[in-house]
């Protein structure tokens, strides 16, 4: 006998939400089932390090700049890698959308550190759990980026096809990119109009360091623009219980806080370092050949440069780059759509995201012998 499912009603119901506000009985259910099933992500042991271990062994990077891998189990066919943006977390990121996830496959997390960065050992990290997933389980998984973690999923993708490599993935989500600095301050730009650009424009202009006060005030912003987000609290009560806000307000505040000065220097070098995707460039294409969908908020202008490069070339040439890629904006709801409002906007993301699920192809790739 099949197992009891409630899929296809909640998929109905978040498809009536995108012009109404969320309701509580899918939030009873939901926090029903995490009671019965806590989110408990447990540390990954990884099988396969040999990229990492090049990196590591040729001085590129540190170990103390590895990112933490969590993973949450499931029997599925498809696993999901997330990555999230500078912060929270990834397990905050998705919360969520935990859940949803869950039904297809074991989702990974990749927590950044908060005393380094590495962009070279993140990109070795993603091939060998990928590679792990392919060979030791025959299975393509989904990557997964929010932000800053989809601009270093299209570094991952773009360095691998540098290297004539194409990773087996059943698809790509990239919510919100920011794939370059100039995706948030125009090289061109005296004094940003936002204040995720006044935040971030004193590290890009500075070079490898900045001095420590520009630090905690960065860390002063970031603060404030979670706050004010948490201060919806109408529309936050009808998606989480009481004990849920109040955990993740923890978790968001106590990774800004966590976050020392040289990791916080080190993830901003990553970001400079990334290069603009480019409609007229001649890098690397397609990035994936795999089914890609590409998610932007209906407003995005508190966080991306009206000129965004990212933007701008996966809006115009998107097959170019993933032949196999849609692209949407997030709209509806009460209140607009913000950049990477995975929390507040949870109903708003949520049918782009099923479709996309339901539509991938679940064919294994051969075992390793």
């Amino acid at each position: 006998m099949p197992a009891l499912t409630l899929s296809p009603a909640l998929s109905v119901l978040a498809a009536f939400t995108r012009f109404t506000p969320p309701q509580p009985l899918h939030t009873f259910l939901r926090t029903t089932g995490y009671k019965l099933r806590p989110p408990h992500p447990l540390p990954h042991l990884a099988a396969l390090t040999r990229a990492q271990d090049a990196v590591l062994a040729s001085g590129q990077a540190a170990p103390h700049q590895r990112a933490t891998v969590l993973s949450e189990k499931r029997p599925g066919p498809v696993p999901t890698i997330v990555l999230g943006g500078f912060v929270p977390d990834a397990t905050e990121q998705v919360f969520l959308l935990r859940g949803f996830l869950l039904k297809h496959g074991t989702v990974y997390y990749l927590n950044y550190p908060r005393t380094g960065f590495s962009l070279d050992l993140i990109c070795a990290q993603l091939d060998d759990l990928v590679a792990e997933l392919n060979t030791l389980h025959g299975q393509r998984p989904v990557v997964f980026g929010v932000s800053f973690g989809a601009g270093l999923i299209i570094e991952w993708l773009r360095r691998a096809r540098l290297t004539s490599r194409t990773p087996e993935l059943s698809g790509t989500i990239l919510i919100s990119p920011v794939a370059c600095a100039a995706d948030i301050v125009a090289p061109d730009e005296p004094k940003p109009t936002t204040l995720i650009g006044r935040a971030l424009k004193p590290f890009l202009d500075a070079g490898p360091c900045v001095a420590p006060g520009v630090i905690e005030k960065a860390r002063v912003i970031f603060t404030k623009m979670f706050e004010a987000g948490a201060q919806n609290q109408v529309s936050l009560r009808s998606l989480m219980s009481a004990a849920e806000l109040r955990h993740l307000h923890a978790q968001v505040i106590g990774a800004i806080q966590a976050i020392d000065f040289t990791g916080a220097c080190e993830r901003l070098s990553a970001l400079r370092e990334l290069p603009a995707l480019s409609v007229w460039g001649d890098g690397p294409r397609p990035l994936s050949p795999s089914p890609a969908l590409i998610l932007y908020a209906e407003k995005e202008g508190a966080v991306l440069h009206e000129r965004s490069p990212t933007r701008a070339a996966l809006a115009t040439t998107l097959s170019a780059f993933f032949p196999r890629g849609t692209h949407h904006i997030v709209g509806g709801g009460t209140s607009p759509v913000q950049h990477a409002s995975l929390l507040l906007h949870y109903f708003q993301f949520l049918p782009p995201l099923t479709t996309f699920y339901r539509g991938l192809k679940t064919r294994n790739v051969k075992l390793a012998a």
